[in-house]
Order: C-alpha cells, then sequence, then structure tokens
C-alpha cells in the first residue's frame, strides 16, 4: 500500500507519508511531529492516531514501543462566560 494514500491523523489530515518525511529530516519524538504536522491536537485528542504515530517512531529508531515517550496530555479547556466571572467577584465582595 502506497504511504501517500495511508491516513494516521484523520483529524488534521496527516498521511503516513508525512510523517516519513518529517522523521527524513530528523524529527522522531511525539512531541515534534505534533509541532510541526499538528499530529494529535484534533478533536480526538491522539486517541485514534496517538498509538499509531508512536508504533511508526518504534519501527523508524528500532527500539520497543515501550521506550518511545507518548505525547504529554494535557486536559481539554473550556471558555468561560464573563457574567460568571462578574458574578463571582460580586459574590467576593
Amino acid at each position: 500500500m502506497d504511504p501517500k494514500n495511508i491516513i494516521i491523523c484523520r483529524c488534521s489530515d496527516v498521511t503516513l507519508a508525512d510523517i516519513y518525511e518529517l522523521f527524513d529530516e530528523g524529527y522522531t519524538s511525539f512531541e515534534e511531529l505534533k509541532r510541526i504536522a499538528r499530529v494529535g491536537m484534533g478533536p480526538c485528542q491522539a486517541n485514534t492516531c496517538g498509538k499509531m504515530v508512536q508504533w511508526e517512531i518504534s519501527k523508524y529508531l528500532k527500539k520497543p514501543l515501550e521506550e518511545v515517550p507518548f505525547h504529554n496530555m494535557r486536559p481539554l479547556t473550556l471558555g468561560v462566560k464573563l457574567r460568571a466571572i462578574k458574578e463571582a467577584a460580586e459574590d467576593e465582595e
């Protein structure tokens, strides 16, 4: 199968060929791939692509999967309505 036709990250439309190109340029950590290609930064937050990217890094570096760090997990953030901030400030007075 052609790596150009294999989608690794559906959220950011990153193919296996894109990942291989980044490897050839010297980017071999999940954090680097995340910052450059945005893998793991879409709505799924790497729940779909995370392990596949980790597996490809493992194969490329010829390291056991357990030795390849996964990306840093950060909690999702939610917006805060200005009314809630105003009301909280008024409650403190």
